[in-house]
């Protein structure tokens, strides 16, 4: 059975982030984020003006493979190292806030729920939301390379 761990990162979450704009209302940037940084780190805004998106399937990805994780942990994962000019460069955080409105988001949607205790988990629609598209890909994938098909089933 193909799953989310078969598919190239890159790829998938730029197909995600197609899906869940095209099909979901709930998920919008809020007004917000164009102007605001993704964390201490960054020196300057994302370039990409659908980086909300890209964003929110990153968390959906991130969901998928390591079961319910909560805010701090996405902090860190999302995190990088602050260049403080003279001085050694240290590691921080990512921004909260960006990471708390999307999964909001996601949870209005249906795709995310939580954990008391432990955080945010997938919903089963979004498990199977998620399957699906790296089903598709991957036959995609498949024909353009003909010795993954002995991988679908």
């Amino acid at each position: 059975m193909v799953n989310v761990r078969y598919v190239p990162p890159r790829i998938f979450i730029e197909e995600l982030a197609r899906y869940l704009k095209e099909n979901f209302e709930e998920v919008r940037p809020p007004e917000w984020a164009l102007y605001a940084k993704t964390g201490s780190h960054k020196e300057r805004v994302p370039d990409d003006p659908d980086w909300w998106y890209k964003r929110c399937a990153s968390l959906l990805r991130k969901l998928y493979l390591y079961g319910p994780v909560g805010v701090e942990r996405l902090r860190t994962a999302y995190g990088g190292r602050k260049d403080l000019g003279m001085r050694r460069e240290h590691f921080r955080k990512a921004g909260g806030s960006a990471i708390r409105k999307a999964l909001q988001q996601l949870e209005a949607a249906g795709l995310v729920t939580k954990v008391e205790g432990r955080g945010r988990a997938l919903t089963p629609k979004g498990r199977s939301l998620l399957d699906k598209l790296a089903y598709r890909i991957f036959k995609q994938m498949a024909v353009e390379r003909p010795e993954l098909k002995k991988y679908i089933s």
